[in-house]
């Protein structure tokens, strides 16, 4: 099982981000537009804009090789961890209003589908990098 979480859970990260990425790269106006009807202030959006894509792509690009992919599997819960917890604070009420979800295949998916499918790769990310981070220890002793 230990196998099978460290050969296929980094390349579905992969897909994961790469697919993020270049959706809102694509449609950078959208996303821009997007982001700016979200529930969180002007600034927070435009950082967002010009650091989200990159650090989907660095996250994609660290789970590519035996080296890094650690750091990729630490940025994919980070990244993950975060749009979860955002997604839950929806979900919540906790904001005035009620964004819209995100663009690209997932945009068919309303706030709690949203919500289960990043638990389920957030679970698959942590669950991956603790595997990872056992065998780095096994390999060091």
């Amino acid at each position: 099982m230990k196998t099978i979480f460290k050969l296929t859970v980094p390349p579905l990260l992969v897909l994961l981000f790469s697919y993020a990425a270049f959706s809102k790269l694509f449609t950078i106006t959208t996303f821009d537009e997007q982001l700016h009807n979200q529930a969180f202030p002007g600034w927070l959006a435009d950082f967002l804009l010009y650091f989200l894509i990159p650090a989907e792509l660095v996250t994609a690009l660290l789970l590519c090789f035996k080296r890094t992919v650690i750091l990729g599997l630490l940025g994919s819960t980070l990244l993950l961890l975060a749009f979860t917890g955002y997604i839950a604070l929806v979900l919540a009420g906790y904001f005035s209003k009620t964004p819209c979800s995100c663009g690209g295949v997932l945009n068919g998916l309303g706030w709690k589908s949203h919500l289960i499918f990043n638990l389920v790769f957030t679970t698959l990310a942590i669950t991956s990098l603790t595997i990872h981070l056992k065998q780095e220890v096994r390999d060091k002793e």
